[in-house]
Formats: structure tokens, C-alpha cells, sequence
């Protein structure tokens, strides 16, 4: 998320610097300046947007499939050692005491409190990387609208 930060910080000063009258030269830490050389076009400067949205939200994909299945692989733990603890107690002969189930039940859920534990931290990293990869391309869009608009005044 730090490199999403310094990253939006330079697209906001270029955007700044737009703002202030500057000229596409002013792009020299943004991620359009590549797509300003030559001729400006918004076809061209879409697809610059199109390449900082993909790389602006690589690794989300892989966050959010941690922080939605990783509860489910805990409640499968916690399903398979309470299958284990009864299949324990059937062949024990009828010692059902609460000694002898209570520490399985137990260790079955753990499991799902691993399971918990896992998808919160990538639940909310992957929502906080989504929000600051969204504000990084609201920037980058504005740079683009008023490149357009430089253009459209030439």
C-alpha cells in the first residue's frame, strides 16, 4: 500500500501542476508522460488509464479469494475434527463424558478461529487497497480529462 501512497502522490502533483497551467511537460513523474509524447489522444490516454487500473490493483484479486475462502477452510477443520471426535466416542463404547468430548470439540474449533483470524487481515487490507488504488485513479482520470481539455483548446 506504500507504493500505491508515493504513487498517488506523484500523479497529484502532476495533477497540481496541470492545475496551475502547466504543460503536458509537467507529467515527468506521472504515468501518462509516456502516453503525452507525440500527439495526445484520448484513445490513447485510455489505454494508459486501463494499464494503471490493472497494475494499480494487482494482488487484490489474490486477497480477496484468501479473505473469502480461508473461513470456509476453517469451518471444513472444525466439521472434519467433530466428525473425528465422534467417530472416537462410537468405537470408545459409550464414554461420552464432557472430559472426553470437550477438548475435541475444542480443537475443532480452532480451526475455525484460524480460519477467522486469517480472513480478517486480508478482508480489510484488500478493502483498504481497493479504496486507495480507486483515489489513485480518480487522479489519474482528472490528469486525463484535463489533458483532453489542453488539447481540445490548441
Amino acid at each position: 500500500m506504500a507504493g500505491l501512497s508515493s504513487w498517488q502522490k506523484k500523479e497529484q502533483n502532476a495533477l497540481e501542476s496541470l492545475l496551475m497551467g502547466g504543460s503536458k511537460h509537467t507529467l515527468n513523474d506521472s504515468v501518462l508522460k509516456r502516453f503525452v509524447s507525440g500527439s495526445v489522444s484520448k484513445e490513447k490516454l485510455s489505454v494508459a488509464v486501463s494499464i494503471s487500473e490493472r497494475n494499480a490493483t494487482s494482488g487484490i484479486t489474490w486477497l480477496s479469494i484468501i479473505a473469502s475462502t480461508s473461513p470456509f477452510i476453517g469451518l471444513f477443520g472444525t466439521v472434519v475434527s467433530i466428525l473425528e471426535t465422534f467417530s472416537q466416542l462410537g468405537q470408545g463404547g459409550g464414554n461420552a463424558s464432557l472430559g472426553v468430548i470437550a477438548p475435541a470439540i475444542s480443537e475443532a474449533l480452532v480451526a475455525t478461529g484460524a480460519g477467522i483470524f486469517v480472513a480478517i487481515p486480508a478482508y480489510t487490507f484488500s478493502l483498504l487497497i481497493k479504496r486507495k488504488a480507486y483515489e489513485l485513479m480518480g487522479v489519474i482520470r482528472r490528469e486525463v480529462d484535463i489533458l483532453v481539455t489542453l488539447k481540445e483548446d490548441q
